[in-house]
């Protein structure tokens, strides 16, 4: 499975948004992948842009992630005319909640079975545990995080999906280690390897990490690339990436914090048919 990461890179435009799925589809997307948050509610006033979002928007920072965040929202009714372009386009509609009711019009209003959580918010135990108190599958990626982090999450996911109560970090445990929550797991997560560095350098991605997680964890893995160019994600599915996410955008020079570490349309359909040939093989 191959997810064309838009993110934001609509900066906030809904004609934008729409086109930038038009052009997945045709580069061989299978899936679509948004953002859905509203900026109040995710950071404080006084929150500043990383570093990577000052390089990429030639600021000092100063303006802040919440003007930043505002300028990028997609109201209600845009994720609904994006969701029914997709499937007009053949592609499905995937998306990043932030926060408690996001997710749920996600689950509710936009009936999605699949829920993207993003490597910020892999340690939000309160997030994970309402994501598999809903029943949906999860995709997670895994960026900066330790292995006991990656632990507990999987032991949170698993004590949501089996009902288990009183969450903390030995029920996690305990739920990871159950045979009813290894079976939850395996059914309904997919870990994605990633490095949460954008671009990220290619001798810090460690695509051997694929490897561990599957030695130690009964879910299926695939890896969020942030590297340049497309001949990383090609080599993670030789090592046996079930899917594969990439920053999409029409334009890598346009203004915005994810053009710069994302890929084009022309070299996009180049991955993809790398990955379909590397399958076969």
């Amino acid at each position: 499975v191959v997810i064309a990461e838009i993110g934001v890179n609509h900066n906030g435009s809904l004609d934008k948004a729409i086109e930038l799925v038009a052009a997945a589809a045709d580069a061989g997307a299978d899936l679509v992948k948004f953002q859905t948050f509203r900026a109040d509610k995710l950071v404080t006033p006084s929150a500043r842009q990383a570093a990577y979002q000052q390089r990429n928007l030639g600021s000092s920072g100063n303006d802040g992630q919440l003007a930043m965040l505002r300028a990028l929202e997609l109201d209600d009714d845009a994720h609904l005319t994006i969701a029914a372009h997709a499937k007009r386009r053949g592609v499905g509609f995937l998306s990043t909640p932030f926060d408690p009711d996001s997710t749920d019009f996600l689950i509710d209003r936009m009936g999605l079975d699949q829920i993207k959580v993003g490597s910020s918010a892999m340690t939000n135990a309160p997030h994970l545990l309402h994501l598999a108190r809903r029943g949906v599958s999860v995709i997670l990626s895994t960026g900066m995080a330790t292995m006991d982090e990656v632990k507990r999450a999987l032991g949170c996911l698993a004590l949501g999906y089996i009902g288990g109560e009183n969450p903390g970090p030995d029920a996690f445990l305990a739920a990871l280690d159950s045979p009813e929550g290894q079976d939850a797991l395996r059914r309904k997560v997919l870990m994605l390897h990633c490095t949460s560095n954008y671009p990220a350098p290619f001798p810090e991605i460690n695509l051997a990490v694929m490897d561990t997680y599957a030695r130690l964890f009964p879910c299926r893995i695939g890896f969020s690339d942030h590297s340049e160019g497309i001949f990383v994600a090609v080599a993670a599915v030789a090592r046996g990436a079930v899917m594969i996410e990439k920053h999409f955008t029409l334009d890598r020079t346009l203004p915005g914090p994810d053009h710069r570490a994302s890929i084009e349309p022309a070299a996009f359909a180049e991955m993809v048919r790398g990955i379909r040939e590397v399958e076969q093989a």
